[in-house]
């Protein structure tokens, strides 16, 4: 489970400052000023970036944190040749939930973040005249009413218009986004799932749990349709790390996963383990890029990764563990690499084999 780290102690002596200013006595309103400053550097000093996701124009950045934040970055501003150290702070953010923004995507039109059992909209044209008015809320139908399990994983299905999103019911649930319905669940996972991953060629979903497995659904008939227990392949196994599934992805009859396990080329078709990549750290996000595979983790480092297993670079990136790699196709003129994890900031790679600077949350 991923936890927020609050300035309790601080935001309490805040508060206090905060009465005795309402008293009266400006020195207090000074302190009071000096603690809200305090707070929010401690804050910083935990802040964990768990999302991001592009605006439908590639001019802008979302990123959601441990807070519930959602700060919003102009990424045309911050490559500008004029660019100065403001342009690569927030240009507007907001709360969006009370606990952390566990994932988002962007369709044309809206920004769909996710945390603790809610899936909300806030529309692009809103947000970009810094008006971040909620467009609307939904929840899964959970077996009980007083469950409020986090909605770790959001993959939009642009097929049938629809959104998948999974998480700690251990379950992965569609939704129509035109009339806003639950469509399908799909159950079999016996842990919360952490990640989902498209099919293109067909209308599958794939799913990676805590419970070690890999399972494929057809998105027409509910039906599972594969279940793969990747920790009990040998040459995938690591014991010593556990057997949980934190990223997959997949292109065509391909899929790479890791987590637990270590980061592996399966051939879907034949569900054969074809390369297993020589990372030893744990992997927490990982995509198919161009004739590359792109992961990162539980390490200060992005790694390329070619087909047969070599690695080819390890970009060296600010957050200790990164959580969330994002590559902006929406826009050749704003074409970025962006990574983020825990730190306040979202490093920003412009030819993805160097750090060019970092946006910061302010």
């Amino acid at each position: 489970m991923r936890r927020a780290i609050p300035g309790v102690a601080v935001a309490a002596w805040a508060r206090g400052l905060d009465r005795s200013s309402r008293a009266g006595g400006s020195g207090w309103v000074w302190f009071y000023a000096c603690a809200m400053d305090a707070q929010r550097a401690l804050e910083l000093l935990h802040v964990t970036v768990f999302s991001q996701s592009v605006s439908p124009c590639g001019k802008y950045l979302a990123a959601g944190n441990n807070y519930g934040e959602v700060a919003i970055f102009s990424l045309s501003a911050a490559l500008s040749s004029e660019a100065k150290e403001e342009s690569k702070k927030p240009v507007v953010s907001f709360t969006a939930h009370d606990g952390p923004v566990y994932a988002m995507v962007s369709t044309e039109r809206q920004l769909l973040s996710s945390g603790n059992g809610e899936l909300k909209a806030w529309n692009w044209s809103d947000i970009v005249k810094k008006g971040c008015k909620e467009a609307w809320s939904r929840r899964p139908p959970y077996r009980s009413s007083l469950e409020v399990p986090e909605i770790n994983s959001l993959q939009l299905n642009p097929k049938d218009n629809s959104i998948l999103l999974a998480g700690g019911d251990c379950a992965v649930h569609a939704m129509d986004l035109e009339s806003g319905t639950f469509t399908h669940e799909f159950r079999g996972h016996s842990d919360y799932v952490h990640c989902l991953a498209l099919r293109d060629q067909s209308q599958e979903c794939l799913s990676g749990s805590e419970d070690g497995t890999v399972r494929m659904w057809d998105l027409r008939t509910g039906a599972q349709v594969q279940r793969i227990e990747v920790h009990k392949y040998e040459e995938c196994s690591r014991p010593q790390h556990g057997k949980w599934i934190r990223c997959l992805a997949t292109d065509c009859d391909w899929m790479v996963c890791g987590g637990g396990p270590a980061l592996t080329l399966w051939h879907l078709r034949s569900v054969t383990p074809t390369t297993v990549f020589p990372l030893p750290h744990c992997q927490q996000h990982v995509m198919f890029y161009q004739d590359l595979i792109l992961s990162a983790g539980h390490s200060p480092a992005i790694n390329h990764l070619q087909i047969s297993g070599e690695v080819r670079a390890q970009i060296p990136c600010t957050p200790r563990s990164v959580h969330s790699l994002c590559v902006n196709e929406r826009s050749p003129e704003h074409k970025v690499l962006t990574a983020a994890g825990s730190s306040h900031k979202v490093d920003v790679f412009t030819n993805f084999s160097y750090r060019a600077f970092s946006l910061c949350f302010a």
